[in-house]
Formats: structure tokens, C-alpha cells, sequence
């Protein structure tokens, strides 16, 4: 009898903490993570996903703030769902496009032109829905308390020996989306052909100068032969 009332009691226990811990694991969240995750990385692809939590409502975009050391010009978007594209922000970059479907995970990958020289990567994030409800992860770990809303974080592995920074550039050098939008205004490219020399100055201006002696001296001769010729007339007569 004792042996029945153990396991009547245990079976209940079991079912809640089975249902407790299905609980735990299916909360959404956003997570990053990276093939080539190191310090001073070149050309490195860092993959993010987004888990749809709404059963009713898709993922239209979501918002990333980088973190220090990146700037939307270092990103192209190497893939994304069908119609998405990434956009820059004032602190970080957008991704959007039509409405996935209720609780479809949004997946991306972003080419980075080089990793920070950093130990690890916070990508604060917002996942708006077709709801209009956005989720939020954006917390960081105070001590040992657990955040309930996480930002994703890329751990980074010491740089490589002899890995250098590259040098930085106000030239877009990659795009922002899969395909290029109207770009807003940049300074000029420091790779752009050097401009022509302009006009009344150096070398354009120094071949007008010539042209123009050189008119000047052929109207010269012509006055010369004309009073030659008078001359030799004179004398004749």
C-alpha cells in the first residue's frame, strides 16, 4: 500500500515539473552565434534568429542596436526570409519585410566587414508583429539574477596572433540591403578617380595659354609679310 500512495503522490510531481521545465524551454528569445567568432575577424558571418512567440501574429521586422567597434556600414545582409531587407539605423540596423507567419522563427545572417577587438558582442533587439506587439530583449545580467528578457550575446575568442584592425573607411563598402536603396548622402569616395583639373587652371589652363600665344604670334608673322610686301612694292615703283 505504501509503495501505491508513493507513486500516486510522484506521478502528479512528475506531470508538474515536466509541464514546469516544457514551460521554461519554449519561452521565445533571440539568439546569435557565429562560425568565425573572434576578436579582429575579417569578413566574418554572424547568423541571428528571432523565435516567433505569437500564435497569432508573424514577425514583420526587427530592430538590432550594435555594439561598440560596429557601424551599419560594416554589415551587408547575406540572408534573410523571402522579401526582407536590412536597413541602417541611427544605432544599429532593421530588418523587415512581409509578415512571417504566425509562430515562424526569423532567421538572418550579416557579413561583417571585421569583429571589434572585444571579449564578447551585445545585439540589444526588438521583434515587432503584425500585432503590433514587440518583444523586447534587451535586459543584461545583474550579478546572479537571471534576465527574463535576455539580449543575445556573441562570445568572442582572443584575436588571432598578428591580427590587426583595419583601417576605417567613411565609404559605404558594403550594402545595406539585398538590394541597394536609395542611398542618402555621403562625402565623396576617397577610391573615386581624382577629379579633372578645372577649367582657367593647371594643366587645362596651360594649354589655353598656349593656344592663345600661339595665335597671337601667327597674327604677328601675317603683319610682318603684309609690310614686306608693301615694302618690295615701294622699291619697284
Amino acid at each position: 500500500m505504501r509503495r501505491r500512495l508513493r507513486h500516486r503522490s510522484a506521478a502528479p510531481l512528475l506531470a508538474l515539473g515536466l509541464v514546469l521545465g516544457a514551460a521554461g524551454t519554449a519561452a521565445a528569445h533571440v539568439e546569435v552565434e557565429s562560425p568565425t567568432a573572434q576578436a579582429l575577424a575579417v569578413d566574418a558571418e554572424v547568423a541571428f534568429s528571432a523565435e516567433g512567440e505569437s500564435s497569432t501574429a508573424g514577425i514583420t521586422d526587427v530592430k538590432v542596436v550594435l555594439p561598440a567597434g560596429l557601424t551599419p556600414a560594416d554589415l551587408t545582409l547575406a540572408k534573410a526570409p523571402a522579401g526582407w531587407t536590412l536597413a541602417p539605423t541611427a544605432d544599429g540596423f532593421t530588418v523587415a519585410g512581409p509578415a512571417l507567419a504566425p509562430g515562424t522563427a526569423a532567421d538572418w545572417t550579416v557579413r561583417v566587414r571585421q569583429l571589434p577587438d572585444a571579449g564578447s558582442l551585445v545585439f540589444k533587439t526588438l521583434v515587432d508583429y503584425s500585432d503590433g506587439h514587440t518583444d523586447r530583449w534587451i535586459e543584461l545580467p545583474q550579478g546572479d539574477t537571471k534576465p527574463q528578457h535576455p539580449a543575445p550575446v556573441l562570445a568572442l575568442a582572443p584575436a588571432a596572433p598578428g591580427a590587426i584592425a583595419l583601417p576605417t573607411s567613411d565609404v559605404t563598402l558594403f550594402a545595406y540591403t539585398s538590394s541597394p536603396p536609395a542611398s542618402p548622402s555621403a562625402s565623396p569616395s576617397p577610391f573615386a578617380s581624382a577629379p579633372a583639373v578645372a577649367a582657367g587652371g593647371g594643366e587645362d589652363g596651360g594649354s589655353t595659354t598656349a593656344v592663345v600665344l600661339g595665335s597671337v604670334a601667327g597674327v604677328a608673322v601675317l603683319a610682318a609679310l603684309v609690310v614686306l610686301v608693301l615694302r618690295r612694292r615701294r622699291s619697284a615703283s
